[in-house]
């Protein structure tokens, strides 16, 4: 999938890949600073903060420095049957805004076409999960205090400019789940300064930072995006295996505590020798094949040809979809789906599956094969989707029609 920010993203950082995510600090500038307001602006943020029923840990608020109670920013909308929903409430919003605040919203892709469509481009090119996360701040608010992230980010200012700090690591590649805490920052510092629109910079998992706009005065904002990305450990990996080892039956049988010390030490003898031969047969390439195609894709409108046929469609897989010949026929496999087709529809499921906006008379006129009837197959196993006006709207400008 082509995508106007992943490729910003590597000039920026002079990458050619997603090979650098996780291995050190780096730093840039987007080449085209009109690609920030077409991304997200403050505005457009806050309609989606109105418009959501949204409760912290989700949307949260900070003043000071200080997460505020819910109370503080968060009403109930009572509908006319009495539901009562959480809202934010929009006045006392604007009140912390004019005053110096920080507004964070969490998971923008879920609601955001646009930074859904972006979040899937990274997805692709990272073959990582990703999430996008957003921070508005304004006049002279502080940020938060010195931490460090469980999995590496890159960050991309999209509007005004924030002051940051970033340190090395005080513990090699920490975990959240972990066999001891990682609480002392690093005294080394890597890179301070202030980041400003069009800015990107990736900080690996482990390292510590802080961004604040404490020293900026009581004017002025800033408005970032963090997109996370969770990388697969070997932790993860020996985790999967071991779900596997159910499937054999020497891991179902009880532990011998009373057959004597002799029996136990056989019993392990041969659980060692079958957690050896469970390892052979399913590597660590496997594990992470297995980890994209097995991923489910994100809820997409389906109108099941109520309203007419589609004309158009999108990719939705959460990976790039996996494609096997065999043969007459042809295999997808993506979103934990196995999709078998004739061999002759390959050129139009190249099509289909690019992650790009496609028309399927289009797509019919220069394979010669039958597009809609793919689609209709693609649609149903939600590989593909409806390209509705909303999906339309998060690729404009930025991901390409056709392959």
């Amino acid at each position: 999938m082509d995508h106007a920010l992943v490729r910003s993203i590597e000039k920026a950082l002079g990458w050619t890949g997603a090979s650098g995510l996780g291995v050190e600090f780096a730093r840039g500038s987007m080449a085209d600073p009109e690609l920030c307001s077409r991304l997200l602006t403050p505005q457009r943020l806050l309609d989606v903060v109105m418009r959501r029923s949204l409760s912290p840990p989700q949307f949260r608020c900070f003043e000071h420095g200080t997460e505020l109670h819910p109370d503080a920013y968060i009403t109930r909308q009572v509908t006319r049957r009495g539901q009562s929903l959480p809202v934010a409430d929009m006045d006392r919003i604007g009140r912390f805004l004019r005053s110096g605040c920080t507004l964070v919203l969490d998971a923008l892709d879920a609601f955001d076409p646009t930074m859904e469509v972006a979040c899937r481009a990274l997805q692709w090119w990272s073959r990582e999960v990703t999430q996008v996360n957003t921070y508005l701040t304004t006049a002279d608010a502080a940020g938060f205090s010195l931490h460090w992230d469980d999995h590496d980010v890159v960050i991309v200012q999209l509007a005004g400019e924030k002051y940051w700090e970033v340190r090395g690591t005080s513990r090699p590649v920490p975990m959240y789940l972990d066999v001891e805490p990682n609480t002392e920052p690093s005294e080394d510092i890597v890179w301070s300064g202030t980041m400003k629109a069009g800015d990107v910079m990736h900080i690996p998992r482990g390292y510590w930072h802080q961004a604040t706009r404490a020293d900026r005065g009581e004017e002025g904002y800033s408005l970032h995006v963090t997109f996370g990305f969770v990388k697969r450990t070997g932790v993860d990996w020996l985790t999967w295996v071991a779900d596997r080892s159910r499937e054999r039956e020497l891991f179902r049988h009880d532990l011998d505590r009373w057959g004597g010390a002799d029996a136990l030490v056989g019993q392990q003898e041969r659980l060692a020798d079958e957690v050896q031969r469970l390892l052979d047969d399913y590597p660590v390439a496997r594990y992470l094949v297995a980890r994209e195609q097995e991923r489910t894709p994100p809820r997409q409108v389906a109108t099941a040809g109520v309203f007419g046929p589609p004309t158009a469609v999108l990719c939705v897989a959460g990976f790039p979809p996996h494609v096997v010949h065999l043969g007459d026929t042809v295999e997808v496999l993506a979103g934990g789906k196995k999709l078998t087709f004739a061999g002759k529809a390959e050129p139009a499921l190249a099509m289909l599956l690019s992650g790009h906006p496609v028309d399927l008379a289009t797509v019919s006129k220069e394979t010669g094969v039958n597009a809609a009837v793919l689609a209709e197959a693609l649609i149903k196993e939600g590989v593909c989707a409806e390209l509705t006006e909303a999906l339309s709207s998060g690729c404009t400008g930025l991901v390409p029609t056709g392959t």
